[in-house]
């Protein structure tokens, strides 16, 4: 078996593992002002969130282009690739998932498994490293498949946001839930739910209860199994430091690695965001 992996630009990935042979990446477009970025390329996470806060307007995202599939997927073809797994942003937060189901019989030779993500961002990017890893240690394709369904089971997310218009704005959040939230000066935590949706999980009086809540949370849901915990923030530094040393004194485990939102999920996030997500480890 020689197995190519694609995924894009939303998630986040180690530099190692972006060098990765076998690892392809669809661009996903971030447009400021009129003008089109593709971050890694021509525009840095910390320039995307200068230029986004120098913007009178909300950045805009796209899908990543189906015809940049069929090519990249043409291109693995020819060289020699045997299987491919496509792991890609939720399919709650884009239609890219469901309109590229159809490619799985246009390349009779190649097999290819397009598993529905219900994430994005440093969970993405963790499962394209366990496939990379898993295929350089002879692993089956079906195992492979096996393993990473009970990571995407498992996976989880729960965010905290300064200001939830950028959500709504870019129809991943309910208006109702936005309108809500300034009103009453509540401070939501949100999840992606069984479906890779952002919804609301608990709306909660102060950031500080907020942050306190949103531990004990994920306490919860990693209480049983092995997962590895990481924190994920939108230019907030001090305030992913902050967390990483409250989890330590509340007797969470294990190396917590923090990471930023890049500019395809800070669009939507916005500035000052801030997550816990796992991953359980197979």
């Amino acid at each position: 078996m020689k197995l190519a992996v694609i995924t894009d630009s939303s998630a986040y990935l180690d530099s190692k593992v972006a060098e990765n042979e076998h690892l392809f990446v669809l661009d996903i477009p971030v447009r400021i002002d009129g003008v089109e970025y593709i971050e890694g390329k021509n525009l840095s996470a910390s320039e995307f969130y200068q230029k986004m806060a120098a913007s009178n307007e909300l950045p805009k995202t796209s899908q990543p282009s189906i015809a940049s599939l069929v090519n990249l997927l043409s291109l693995i073809e020819g060289q020699g690739y045997t299987h491919v797994i496509g792991l890609f942003l939720s399919s709650g937060i884009s239609g890219f998932y469901q309109n590229i189901q159809y490619l799985k019989d246009e390349f009779p030779s190649l097999e290819i498994a397009f598993p529905d993500s219900k994430i994005t961002s440093v969970p993405l990017g963790m499962m394209v490293e366990h496939i990379l890893n898993w295929a350089q240690q002879e692993f089956s394709f079906e195992q492979i498949l096996s393993n990473l369904d009970v990571q995407i089971k498992g996976i989880g997310a729960f965010i905290m946001v300064d200001d939830l218009n950028h959500l709504v704005k870019g129809g991943r959040l309910s208006n109702g839930a936005a309108i809500l939230g300034n009103l009453l000066s509540i401070k939501p935590i949100l999840y992606f739910d069984d479906e890779g949706v952002i919804e609301v999980y608990e709306k909660i009086r102060t950031e500080k209860k907020a942050t306190k809540r949103l531990i004990e949370i994920i306490k919860e849901q990693t209480v049983q199994g092995n997962y590895q915990v990481m924190i994920i923030h939108g230019n907030a530094l001090e305030k992913a430091e902050h967390l990483h040393q409250l989890l330590l004194e509340d007797g969470v485990s294990g190396e917590i690695p923090i990471a930023t939102f890049g500019s395809v999920i800070g669009t939507h996030l916005g500035s000052g965001s801030i997550a816990l997500a796992y991953i359980p480890i197979v």
